[in-house]
């Protein structure tokens, strides 16, 4: 049976009629990095756990240790370091998932989506706990509204969060996403997640997250937080223990490097961009609103100023999502296989908490990639599509490489900080109608 929300390419091209397609490249960005090395990750989350403050916590006493839900490079590693750090200082680990919503909203779910990262009681070397039972900690003192934190960290002697600093999908401010808002938003569950968005339809997060998060430091025994920033490549280049006396202070400090250090698309303007694949290990919006330039979906919040992109084509998600496509609504349109493996449950969950359901529209499906990119470039107005700037990228996380149409390949020639690394040549598709090709960027940054 035809699948009447699939459109057929004949349709496309005919509505289209005859478009020249680009021919593409490939391009790379120069960047200048220094990872930490592999096998030094453990140690040093380790020793971040000797710069947190556990005054008045008893020998022996519980650490309850927040990990998260993100693609954040070498995880499991970091968090087996910080665990391995308490237990040395003598007090007794566990983990418990510090995700807001995310796993479908349930206990289950959420241990699932740890371990779908490599954070499993084997991997880290402790208990892990998993409720989504929460306390009431308090209330904002001129608004009222209420502050709840996941039960067991509540019970434990202590709190500490591991978290990656960067730059947030919905909104910009002196904290974005990292140990405030895990503290807030993942640390909140369900109730506490849903709660914030809620608010920040009026009061936004950029104001609330400082807020509420002292709120928090004041109310619960947090030692800190063991704080993450990676490099362009997605590789772990910071490990930093932030005691909760310095707790916003740094992290506005973490937050400029990471702005810095964060991949961007090595163009400004764009008539079309071509992304591979969405998904909740790429951004907490599926694609980054920072890289695309667009955040249409969110209230009361500013677009980027850059970039400017004409047309998104969207052709899949990550298998790590487990079908959230959370950001497909960036797309203009989108490969039927990102019908197919959407779960449109914990797609509108996630959307629902988050206050942003239009980041879940589905865009108009097409039949293959051929019927994308016609239907992208026979939208971008009077340029004809050997002449568009076009640009295919894995996904906003992965942007090293990048296949590149020849405008964008011609200007890459007189930059140092790109290399043109093959000519541009006809675009090949195989008896499907998509790619030939593979991703850009795939391989050895996952």
């Amino acid at each position: 049976m035809t699948d009447s929300l699939v459109v057929p390419e004949d349709t496309i091209r005919t509505t289209v009629g005859d478009i020249a397609m680009p021919r593409m490249g490939v391009v790379e960005q120069v960047w200048d990095t220094d990872p930490i090395p592999t096998e030094e990750i453990e140690s040093r989350a380790s020793d971040a756990a000797y710069d947190l403050d556990f005054e008045g916590v008893p020998e022996g006493g519980e650490v309850a240790i927040g990990a998260g839900s993100r693609g954040i490079a070498n995880l499991a590693a970091i968090v087996r370091g910080v665990v391995g750090g308490v237990r040395e200082r003598g007090y007794e680990p566990f983990v418990f998932p510090a995700m807001g919503s995310h796993g479908g909203a349930t206990a289950e779910g959420q241990r699932d989506k740890l371990a779908t990262l490599g954070v499993t009681e084997e991997s880290i070397g402790c208990e892990i706990r998993a409720t989504m039972d929460v306390e009431t900690v308090g209330e904002t003192p001129e608004r009222g509204v209420p502050v709840y934190a996941d039960a067991n960290a509540v019970a434990a002697d202590s709190i500490v969060m591991v978290n990656r600093i960067k730059p947030h999908t919905d909104f910009g401010g002196e904290v974005e996403s990292g140990l405030s808002k895990m503290l807030v938003i993942g640390m909140g569950k369900q109730r506490g997640a849903k709660m914030a968005h809620d608010w920040a339809v009026d009061w936004s997060l950029r104001n609330m997250l400082p807020e509420i998060a002292s709120l928090l430091l004041d109310s619960l025994p947090v030692a800190g937080g063991v704080a993450i920033v990676e490099d362009e490549h997605d590789d772990t280049t910071l490990i930093e223990g932030v005691p909760a006396s310095g707790f916003l202070k740094r992290e506005r400090e973490l937050l400029e490097m990471a702005h810095d250090r964060m991949p961007k698309l090595p163009y400004d303007d764009l008539d079309v961009l071509v992304v591979d694949r969405i998904g909740k290990d790429v951004s907490g919006q599926g694609m980054d609103t920072n890289v695309t330039g667009r955040r249409h979906f969110t209230i009361n919040e500013p677009e980027p100023e850059s970039p400017t992109v004409k047309r998104i084509y969207l052709r899949g998600l990550t298998e790590k999502s487990k079908g959230n496509a959370m950001g497909m609504g960036q797309a203009d349109f989108a490969h039927q296989e990102v019908k197919a493996t959407l779960d449109w449950s914990k797609s509108l969950i996630n959307a629902i908490t988050a206050s942003t359901v239009r980041g879940v529209r589905l865009p108009p499906v097409v039949e293959n990639d051929r019927a994308g990119l016609f239907g992208a470039l026979g939208t971008i107005g009077p340029v004809s599509g050997d002449e568009a700037r076009v640009l295919r990228v894995t996904d906003t996380m992965r942007l090293e490489r990048c296949y590149a149409s020849e405008p964008l390949v011609e200007a890459a020639r007189e930059r140092d900080d790109l290399r043109v690394i093959s000519e541009p040549e006809p675009v090949a598709f195989d008896d499907s109608g998509d790619f030939a090709a593979p991703s850009p960027d795939s391989g050895g940054h996952d």
